[in-house]
């Protein structure tokens, strides 16, 4: 199941095989044919659309492609790499030689109409790229991945996916709110529309474990890719092949995009709880059937481990909460921190605020324990699991608490984005803290060569697809909130 130590890697994985020319002409033939769709949709012209697919799979080619060793690593490369290059190119270099640097309205007004754009380069650039490189990767490398399982892999995906479904039941049965099948036609009964939604939860599920199941290693990471998957799943899903499905036009544009936004934040709250399903009954199904050893238990019992991430994560949550608070107070949102119709000033807001970021706190140190073995990745970590409590929190669970009904419209998150920056801030300064603690400890649990040795093997391989996720879910999870609000 483990990793070898990295100081005894094969040749072939510290050095990647070099390009062959059947690589590039594959890559042009992935990116023109891409190129060609964006064509058809944009009704541009051919040739220029073709040269453009063409040259992204090549970039891609040579910079990404020796890091996507499975189908799941390249597609979370190959979304990243569309988004970096729409934000490059259509989102960033075309409107500011149209626009003057003062003109930061318009250009983010650009940016808005150049939407469907964001959605072509993921749809058929990134995600046909991505899974054909990444497949090919794994066809490669097959003999230094871990062990993959499809039984497993669809077994477990699909119970996760299905429990899951399960967290949308009252506004299934209560308000015909049915956020998996955004962009698809009313069906004739609701039993029919419960079914069709159970059964999209199930394809999601398995489909998730088929992707990443060498890639999830614990709690958050999974929450993670969750996180990231269901985002391509909406834009996949709801606003292409649920209309095409429909006999509806395609329809890309921001407009539909914010229509479809409440969709977005179901398909987020439905892939963050999948993540943490999956990985919790994949663990489990390791612990019964594969990793039985007496021979190698841990030094320490789960227990211990559980109650030290505890504290842990919620020292480093409370220190989180102090130091988001100038943020939170100058833009107004502390002083709401109790409700959305009262406000707490002074003394008692702030010590509400706190106890809520220590608790938030543990559970980032549940999730995230062993995750980074870097700053640099705990802090994209943090990131994202502060950009996870913005939709969770004051966009699902406080209204939902205090009214019994979250408003997931794109108005909504446009209100709430001025707490959007001081959740991002708790979240890196929570794990960097915990991080911190983390190496104090392991500094002196380290000392013991078999310990040493287990924390090797479970370390992210080289070319883990783990930044290229941070990247495109930070940035997808940041702008879409802009831009369709």
């Amino acid at each position: 199941m483990g990793y070898s130590n990295p100081q005894s890697l094969k040749a072939e994985e510290r050095f990647p095989s070099p390009l062959f020319w059947g690589d590039l002409a594959l890559g042009v033939l992935v990116g023109a044919g891409g190129g060609a769709l964006g064509h058809a949709q944009f009704a541009l012209r051919l040739l220029p659309s073709m040269a453009w697919g063409a040259v992204f799979a090549l970039v891609f080619l040579v910079v990404f492609a020796q890091r996507a060793r499975g189908a799941g690593a390249g597609l979370i490369w190959g979304l990243g790499a569309a988004s970096m290059a729409w934000l490059l190119i259509p989102a960033g270099l075309i409107p500011l030689l149209s626009h003057s640097p003062q003109h930061s309205i318009a250009m983010l007004t650009d940016a808005r109409g150049r939407f469907p754009e964001l959605v072509a380069c993921l749809l058929v650039l990134g995600m046909p790229v991505g899974l054909v490189f990444g497949t090919l990767g794994a066809i490669r490398s097959r003999s230094l991945q871990r062990e993959f399982r499809w039984g497993r892999a669809i077994a477990v995906g699909g119970i996760a996916g299905t429990l899951s479904g399960l967290v949308f039941s009252r506004w299934m049965y209560e308000g015909e709110f049915y956020p998996l099948l955004g962009g698809l036609a009313q069906l004739s009964s609701r039993r029919e529309m419960v079914a069709c939604h159970f059964l999209v939860a199930l394809v999601i599920g398995a489909l998730f474990g088929l992707l990443f199941q060498r890639d999830v290693r614990g709690l958050g990471s999974s929450m993670g890719w969750g996180l990231g998957f269901s985002i391509f799943w909406w834009f996949l899903c709801p606003l292409t092949l649920f209309p095409l499905g429909s006999g509806t036009a395609l329809d890309w544009s921001a407009e539909q995009g914010s229509a479809l936004f409440g969709s977005l934040v179901g398909h987020i709250v439905y892939g963050l709880i999948l993540g943490v399903i999956y990985a919790a009954i994949d663990r489990a199904w390791l612990k019964l059937f594969v990793q039985s050893d007496p021979l190698n238990r841990e030094r320490e019992g789960p227990g211990l481990h559980a109650l030290r991430s505890l504290g842990w994560g919620a020292f480093a949550g409370f220190a989180g909460g102090v130091v988001a608070s100038p943020v939170l107070l100058a833009t107004g949102v502390l002083s709401k921190v109790a409700g959305l119709e009262t406000s707490f000033y002074g003394f008692r807001g702030l010590a509400i605020h706190l106890a809520v970021s220590a608790f938030i706190g543990m559970t980032y140190g549940v999730l995230f324990r062993n995750e980074s073995t870097s700053l640099s990745m705990g802090v994209c970590w943090g990131w994202l699991f502060g950009l996870t409590w913005w939709y969770l929190g004051p966009m699902t669970l406080l209204p939902l608490v205090l009214t019994g009904a979250c408003d997931w419209s794109s108005n909504a998150a446009s209100a709430l984005l001025p707490a959007l920056l001081g959740h991002l801030l708790y979240g890196a300064v929570t794990a960097t803290i915990f991080l911190l603690l983390e190496h104090r400890h392991q500094a002196r649990f380290f000392r013991d060569p078999k310990n040493l040795a287990r924390e090797q093997r479970r370390r992210r391989p080289a070319g883990t697809p783990a930044p290229a996720l941070c990247f495109f879910v930070l940035i997808l999870g940041l702008l879409l909130p802009l831009l369709l609000g």
